[in-house]
């Protein structure tokens, strides 16, 4: 009888280890397997510093909003693997400028993984003048280079004024290709990103004052290809 319990527990042990083996060979197969489809990961955050009845607001921008003149705007960028991220502002005349990259000769080495960008650099900020109306900023990650929309930039920073609208709106015929030509990769992941003691991209109102933009950064990790538009309704 008691060889016969022996046995028994033997069997129960060693059925229990297979188990939480497989168990966690299953989960690294997973892990191995996110991390290759999510091969677009990165930090980005966008806020605002409004002007208000009682004092400047730093708020945290994650979808369309409106934005007044004298209110200012800054991003925060922060690349986690080998891809590339574009952001493309629209103004409310029309006009495009390439945000980021700074140049694209950047991207000949790639950006650095784990380096902080700040759009604009260091503690500067844009300001929105006069001009009212419809503005837009598209942002595009990618894990190979946009070859084409690069061209098309190139193109748009060189040409005379006559001929920047028709050139404008093939780069933004580009960028609604590319979104439906990566239809199939639209999943994607947002997460805020923690640190010490707190959960960035947990806060969405606070006071203006020395505070990072990056820590209401949220990362987010897509397959092969992710876009978004902020539409700003400036007033």
């Amino acid at each position: 009888m008691k060889r016969f319990h022996l046995v028994s527990v033997t069997i129960i042990v060693t059925i229990v280890f297979f188990g939480i083996f497989r168990s966690q060979t299953e989960i690294f197969a997973q892990q191995a397997k996110d991390q290759a489809e999510n091969n677009v990961t990165f930090q980005w955050a966008f806020g605002a510093i409004r002007n208000t009845d009682i004092g400047p607001k730093f708020e945290a921008i994650t979808r369309d909003t409106v934005i007044k003149s004298g209110d200012q705007i800054k991003f925060f960028l922060r690349v986690e693997n080998k891809c590339y991220v574009y952001l493309i502002y629209q103004s409310s005349q029309g006009d495009l400028s390439v945000l980021f990259p700074y140049r694209f000769k950047l991207l000949d080495n790639g950006y650095q993984i784990s380096k902080n960008y700040y759009i604009p650099k260091g503690n500067q900020w844009f300001e929105l003048d006069e001009y009212t109306g419809t503005e837009k900023f598209y942002l595009l990650a990618t894990a190979n280079r946009l070859v084409e929309l690069e061209d098309l930039i190139n193109e748009y920073e060189s040409a005379d004024k006559s001929n920047k609208i028709t050139i404008g709106e093939k780069i933004i015929l580009e960028t609604r290709r590319l979104r439906k030509k990566h239809r199939k990769f639209k999943s994607h992941v947002e997460r805020p990103v923690t640190i010490i003691g707190k959960m960035r991209g947990t806060e969405k109102t606070k006071a203006a004052g020395l505070e990072d933009i990056a820590d209401y950064a949220l990362e987010i990790s897509a397959n092969n290809f992710f876009s978004r538009t902020f539409t700003i309704d400036h007033q």
